[in-house]
């Protein structure tokens, strides 16, 4: 059992969902990236998901491709992310996931990766481009490690969410919509619908993200969901107070920890 799933468990016995935070690795900067993930943990996070800048981060939206360019513009190594997670880890054992493109993992070496993930404290994986029919080449140096590759389900997955959830760890990620991070559109309209189809294929606790911005979309969801994912929203108010760490605690407790 991994710290996502004690999480979970801890959560489960206590009546209460995880909240979930994402935070883009060097924006605004990797100092601020430690003090950022300290600050979620105090207002009220129950695991962070940590992204690795990438140059053409297909999943996400406007705020945090900005996010991303913010830190390769500051010359942002993977080195650099590894060093920030293994201070981080000396002081909290709070849970935390890397979200990374597969490019990032291949031009790193896909052993050496899961290998060195599991040397600084990382407890799991979101690939958002890596397809189910090519996940054989990291899953068994993943299960060497006590890593999760946490599946990723979307309304248009349907007949193929079995498959997408068989064997994985950690929990299932839930998209909300048919767009990319941080597009407030709105949600799928049969999204409840498609979250109880994906409970009845799981025992993991399901989380759902894209678009939740507001104390209104947590409470929406958490009747539904063992947890909500929370990103641009907060990668927006980073950039809107420049990485103020006292701003950005503020807000996501008053936003998000409160409801939960």
């Amino acid at each position: 059992m991994n710290r996502i799933e004690k999480k979970f468990n801890e959560l489960k016995e206590n009546n209460k969902k995880a909240l979930i935070t994402y935070i883009t690795a060097g924006d605004p900067s990797i100092e601020k990236t430690e003090q950022l993930i300290y600050a979620k943990e105090r207002a009220g996070a129950s695991i962070i998901e940590v992204g690795i800048p990438f140059s053409d981060p297909l999943a996400d939206g406007p705020i945090i491709q900005k996010a991303a360019q913010n830190a390769l513009n500051n010359g942002i190594k993977l080195k650099d992310i590894f060093n920030c997670i293994e201070r981080v880890r000396k002081n909290t054992e709070i849970s935390m996931v890397f979200l990374v493109y597969y490019n990032t993992i291949l031009a790193y070496g896909i052993k050496e990766f899961v290998d060195k993930c599991e040397e600084i404290g990382i407890d799991g994986f979101v690939i958002p481009d890596l397809p189910l029919e090519e996940q054989d080449e990291i899953i068994p140096y993943i299960k060497k490690n006590n890593v999760a590759l946490i599946p990723l389900v979307a309304p248009t997955s349907k007949e193929r969410i079995k498959d997408v959830v068989e064997g994985k760890k950690g929990f299932v990620y839930c998209i909300s919509s048919l767009g990319v991070t941080g597009m407030k559109d709105g949600f799928y309209e049969e999204v409840d619908e498609f979250l109880k189809t994906v409970k009845k294929h799981t025992d993991l606790p399901i989380a759902i993200g894209f678009g939740i911005s507001s104390r209104e979309d947590v409470e929406r969801f958490t009747p539904y969901v063992d947890g909500v994912i929370v990103g641009s929203a907060i990668v927006k108010k980073i950039h809107e107070t420049k990485g103020d760490i006292e701003e950005v605690e503020k807000f996501i407790y008053s936003e998000f920890s409160v409801s939960m």
